[in-house]
């Protein structure tokens, strides 16, 4: 009798950053009979490979990146991708809820490297720097916060760890090119996708 191999492998996935992408990457994953879904987190799946006469990674690949869930091959662009979502977890799931601990010391603990390190190898990915994604993810944020019009200003700014108000204010409007309230007064609340932020 032949023993069928336990085979697992881990695909790490760009723009995977929200639990509605989560469902939508398991619900397509599940079309494929030849896998089963171990696992599905932000940035990556981990599937077992049930039948291997009938596996086709290729067909995977494309079924993924028509959903624009493209498949990441590359070392540090799979660190990028992470330390995204890292990221994104702390500022808009976390609500970077303990300001106590600093962005960086969260990431570093989080991805087990040294923040420097992290931040190098992020900046030569993507032309721009961790502290600027960090601030851009929390001007998403922020606008989101606006819109649901649920917390003041005072408030938001806790929230997201500034020391004042003033503060919030100043990057607000250095980041987007209007004060809150000109921002408020739109009535548009546009956003960027975080995707498209790196």
């Amino acid at each position: 009798m032949n023993q069928v191999k336990d085979t697992r492998v881990t695909l790490f996935l760009k723009n995977m950053v929200s639990n509605s992408c989560i469902k939508l990457v398991k619900s397509l994953m599940e079309t494929n009979t030849a896998i089963e879904v171990v696992k599905i987190e932000l940035g990556q799946a981990t599937i077992k490979i049930n039948d291997a006469s009938t596996f086709n990674f290729n067909e995977i690949e494309k079924l993924l990146l028509g959903h624009d869930f493209p498949l990441i091959q590359d070392k540090n662009l799979q660190l990028v991708e992470q330390i995204k979502i890292a990221s994104i977890e702390l500022i808009h799931f976390y609500n970077n809820s303990n300001s106590l601990i600093r962005n960086s010391d969260y990431l570093s603990e989080k991805l087990d490297m040294p923040y420097h390190q992290l931040s190098k190898i992020f900046s030569d990915k993507t032309g721009i720097t961790l502290e600027k994604y960090i601030i851009l993810l929390k001007m998403e944020r922020i606008k989101e916060l606006f819109f649901y019009d649920e917390f003041s200003v005072s408030e938001i700014s806790f929230m997201m760890g500034y020391s004042s108000v003033q503060y919030l204010s100043n990057q607000f409007k250095q980041v987007t090119g209007l004060s809150i309230s000109e921002y408020k007064k739109l009535g548009k609340y546009e956003r960027i996708p975080l995707e498209n932020l790196a």
